[in-house]
């Protein structure tokens, strides 16, 4: 499977009417809710003074899914234990930060091409993304 990002525009807000087909589409039916849990997790674990729970929101990119963040304005401190960063971020770096970690630690367990080629597909919309910087620190 090849991918394309073509131009730079920012990720958009699924609308709520699309929401429930997000995470199939994204992580595949069979591994949605183990997915969507450990992205929660994953954000506990890299924002434990900031992040507490609450509502996310689920981003697209040219119509496909993309990622999740918590849907606020807030920052979270970073905190990884995993690969030694330490920062702050917005919201939506944290949450593609979440879910990139999400990627690649469910890709360790299960054969899938769903996750190889999502977490391509965010990693390089990342590139030319305003906190670029930090979210490929925190990831490596």
């Amino acid at each position: 499977m090849t991918i394309e990002l073509t131009t730079r525009r920012p990720a958009t807000i699924v609308p709520e009417s699309r929401r429930e087909k997000f995470l199939p589409v994204l992580f595949g039916f069979p591994m949605m809710i183990l997915a969507e849990s450990a992205v929660y997790a994953f954000m506990s674990r890299l924002s434990p003074r900031d992040y507490g729970g609450g509502f996310w929101n689920f981003y697209e990119h040219h119509g496909k899914p993309l990622f999740l963040a918590p849907a606020t304005d807030r920052r979270f401190r970073i905190e990884s234990d995993i690969t030694e960063f330490r920062g702050e971020v917005s919201a939506e770096a944290a949450g593609i930060i979440a879910t990139l970690f999400t990627f690649s630690h469910l890709s360790f367990k299960f054969e899938s091409e769903r996750l190889s080629d999502g977490y391509e597909l965010l990693f390089r919309y990342c590139d030319g993304h305003p906190e670029a910087s930090a979210i490929f620190a925190a990831i490596d």
